[in-house]
């Protein structure tokens, strides 16, 4: 039971190739419903994981990682139909990328990162902002709102990203520098990373 959010993930994994079926082959509504769909099963999945005490590291990075390629998939698509401009998905992608690669490393050495309000508004930003793309197919009128929406979703995302590093990054070698500080005083060893 306490697999049943990594396998609403792994789902939602598989939705990427869903909702670039139905966009490519001008099924929007298809693609709305997809991508409601799975954000819906990101809220389930998380809501399952803390209420059941069901989280595990596997999960923290499995979830944010398929939130991450939906969105990077879902504005390659618009780019490519010309819905958006291009510095929208180059710069949203750059920054995913980063984050990815970023997290992976940080995995490595132990340290997970998990999403908290910072991340969760910005990734809230950018589903609306997708959502009323989408949208602005069958309702004009809404465009260029989803635009200002996809933004301001990537300044909230950078400033995410310097968030994150100061906590994982930038307190990891601060800490890391104290306890040397400190073992030099009580004349030991500092603590050295462990091989692998």
């Amino acid at each position: 039971m306490r697999h049943i959010p990594n396998m609403i993930t792994v789902l939602r994994l598989l939705m990427i190739g869903v909702f670039i079926y139905f966009f490519q082959n001008e099924i929007y509504l298809g693609a709305l419903i997809t991508y409601v769909a799975a954000i819906a099963s990101d809220m389930l999945d998380g809501y399952l994981a803390r209420r059941n005490n069901w989280v595990s590291n596997v999960g923290k990075v499995l979830d944010p990682l398929a939130d991450k390629l939906m969105l990077i998939a879902a504005l390659a698509c618009f780019c490519v139909k010309g819905w958006l401009p291009w510095f929208i998905f180059i710069i949203a992608a750059a920054k995913e990328v980063i984050m990815i690669i970023g997290g992976l490393v940080l995995y490595k050495r132990n340290i997970v990162v998990y999403a908290d309000w910072f991340g969760k508004i910005a990734a809230s930003c950018f589903n609306i902002g997708v959502v009323a793309t989408v949208c602005a197919h069958f309702w004009p009128w809404i465009s260029p709102w989803n635009i200002v929406l996809l933004c301001i979703g990537l300044v909230l995302a950078f400033i995410t990203l310097f968030h994150y590093a100061r906590i994982n990054v930038f307190n990891q070698f601060k800490r890391k520098d104290e306890s040397s500080d400190e073992a030099k005083e009580l004349g030991e060893e500092p603590p050295t990373e462990p091989k692998t």
